[in-house]
């Protein structure tokens, strides 16, 4: 089964062709980071714009490099949500100009069982699982039965991981995109601080990590007000070490409760090298997997993938299908 698939829900403009669920023959990615540093953080419209200049040239290239034609292509998919409305759009109409062009049937996919089976790329998972999806937007522990079988047990009340590591960046001062750079420095920092990790201990498996960013912020400025000593890199580690260790010791009382296998770690945020290192490190007896880096950010393989297992449950869209902002799994 060969699926074109489409992905432009935030800032990448992306599509992919891969094959029988689990092997990615082209995987266009076009990201607007360059255009955003000016302004430190993605702008919908100007985003939306981007789609509509790039998505024609990487669905062009998808192809070519897959080495087939829309002749060999049996479905074509796209991100239906949860994202950016104008930039949603731009992706379902561009999916939904191909299918009807060429008679294929029409597949939607949640975003977020993108990032969860990014992680099934060539790789067998053993249920049950939770899969701990972080990003930019999200934080959600869901537990997963069978294929295309989703539990939600909980999610951040107010910031996602992502959303606070960009904060904690601007407040350090490091430029856009301010996650990735923020885990750079912080390799070669130390756990000093005492921040706190808030809800680690609560019944249920909710986050709140508005707290923590705030902590972050008082600490700076107390450090700044004294004229203490301080170095940036130790800031940054010290409240990574606190976000991974909410998560891991969620993620260990949701093993026990629901007898997980296996922990899948994915989104944007798995990237982190302090969250990978922490889970690597702290989870006995299950298996933990992350997606390969280049599938940790937004892609077109991911969704290709999802559709797979969605098409295999027997679920399929037709051209009715519309962008939807908030869409849960």
């Amino acid at each position: 089964m060969y699926i074109l698939s489409f992905e432009s829900s935030c800032d990448e403009t992306s599509v992919a062709v891969t094959k029988d669920g689990k092997h990615v023959l082209s995987n266009e990615v076009l990201s607007q980071i360059d255009i955003f540093k000016d302004y430190g953080g993605v702008v919908p419209e100007i985003s939306s714009r981007e789609h509509v200049k790039g998505i024609t040239y990487a669905y062009l290239s998808a192809l070519k490099n897959a080495n087939l034609t829309m002749d060999d292509i049996d479905y074509v998919a796209v991100t239906e949500g949860p994202g950016l409305i104008g930039s949603l759009l731009t992706g379902i109409n561009a999916a939904k100009t191909v299918a009807l062009n060429y008679d294929k049937p029409l597949v939607g996919v949640n975003h977020l069982s993108g990032h969860i089976y990014a992680s099934m790329i060539e790789h067998d998972v053993v249920f049950p699982l939770l899969a701990v999806v972080i990003s930019g937007g999200h934080t959600e522990f869901v537990i997963m039965d069978k294929d295309y079988s989703f539990k939600r047990i909980g999610s951040t009340l107010d910031d996602a991981v992502g959303e606070a590591f960009d904060k904690v960046a601007r407040i350090l001062d490091i430029p856009y995109p301010g996650g990735p750079l923020l885990d750079k420095i912080g390799k070669d920092g130390k756990d000093i601080y005492n921040l706190p990790r808030p809800m680690i201990h609560s019944n249920d498996y909710s986050f709140s990590f508005s707290g923590l960013k705030s902590a972050t912020l008082n600490l700076f400025n107390e450090l700044k007000e004294k004229n203490e000593e301080y170095k940036k890199e130790d800031i940054a580690r010290s409240f990574e070490e606190a976000i991974s260790d909410c998560l891991v010791e969620k993620a260990k009382k949701a093993i026990k409760e629901y007898n997980v296998k296996e922990v899948l770690v994915v989104g944007g945020s798995a990237a982190n090298s302090i969250i990978r290192s922490k889970f690597n490190n702290s989870l006995n007896n299950v298996i933990v997997t992350f997606p390969q880096m280049k599938y940790c950010g937004d892609n077109a393989a991911m969704i290709g993938i999802s559709a797979y297992y969605k098409i295999k449950n027997g679920e399929i869209d037709d051209i009715t299908l519309s962008p939807k902002s908030r869409l849960d799994l």
